[in-house]
This record gives structure tokens, sequence and C-alpha cells, in this order.
């Protein structure tokens, strides 16, 4: 289950959405289910805005506070700073309600942890470089070197970003490759 992917950061949890506690819960506007499933979502990454762009296409109509709230009350913060070496870069189609989005993925191919998502309606150059800003901004990854495969926005954004890239089509970008497979 993709499950296992969207919770690397947080090592209080195995992975499970069952595990993340909701007894902070007064009163029950939201279903459990896609309270975890924000909590997760936004644990591994994912932006207050595209977690809450999620919900809505699930059918639930959440502020970023709202989930920001989730998340501070289950006392399950995302943690940043990590420096990896590599980090295996990727983007992918998936759908959601009929709907195509952009699914952007940064992982550690050492660890198999995710290091940054990003669900956008479009994919293009703009939206890679804001990819690689937010990456930059929650880790250190200046250093590392990035693994991607053909994919000019990517080559582009890691070009405009002044970072050490290179092409890998299979190798340690099996990483990223995983957990589009897991998500899909």
């Amino acid at each position: 289950m993709f499950s296992e992917w969207f919770m690397p950061e947080n090592t209080r949890l195995s992975g499970s959405i069952d595990q993340i506690n909701l007894a902070f819960v007064e009163r029950e506007a939201t279903p459990r289910l896609l309270m975890k499933l924000g909590i997760q979502l936004h644990l591994a990454g994912l932006s207050l805005s595209n977690t809450v762009s999620i919900l809505a296409v699930l059918g639930v109509e959440r502020a970023r506070s709202t989930v920001h709230n989730w998340v501070h009350k289950a006392d399950l913060q995302p943690e940043s700073g990590r420096s990896p070496d590599h980090v295996a870069v990727d983007e992918t189609v998936i759908r959601l309600n009929d709907e195509r989005y952009w699914l952007y993925a940064a992982v550690d191919p050492e660890t198999n942890e995710l290091l940054h998502t990003k669900l956008e309606p479009t994919t293009n150059k703009v939206i890679a470089h804001s990819f690689f800003t937010e990456l930059r901004e929650k880790h250190n990854v200046d250093d590392a070197v990035f693994l991607i495969d053909g994919s000019l926005s990517l080559k582009d954004a890691c070009s405009r970003h002044g970072l050490d890239f290179r092409y890998e089509r299979h190798g340690n970008r099996n990483s990223v490759e995983r957990v589009f497979r897991e998500v899909k």
C-alpha cells in the first residue's frame, strides 16, 4: 500500500494509516479516514494547499489551517533537514476522479525515504523549478547528485538551480519509480 511510502519522515509510525491517533478529535466534521489521509499526505511532504486539493477531490472541503491543526494536534510534525548524497527525482501522471494530475517526487535512494512531493494539474518548467525550490528549502540537497530521467523540465530546473545531475534510467532511480508504482 502507498502508505509505506508516504510516512517515511516520521519514525514513530510504521507506515500504517491506522496508527495515526485521532484522540484529539472533539467533533467529527470530516471522516476519520480522510483526516488520516490528509495528515499522512502532509507528513510525506505534500504542501498544505496540495493536501487540501486532494481532500477536495475526495469531496471534503477544508482550509489549510484545518489540516495544519490536525497534524499539530496529532503531534506528528514532518521532519526536514535531510542531507542525502543522491536524490532520485521524477514526475508522473496520476488520475484522481477522472482528472489528470502530475505528481513530482524526490526520494533518497539510499534509504528509500520520500523527501518531497508536489501535486499539480499540469507540468512545465516553472512547476519543476518551484518543486526544486521547495525541496532545497526543506532539505540540504545542494551538494547531492540528482538522478533524473529524460524530462526536459527536470533537467532545466536542475540547471537553473545550479544542481549536479545525471541522466539515469535505472539503478538508484528505481526508488522513485517504486513510489510511483505504489501511488498508482
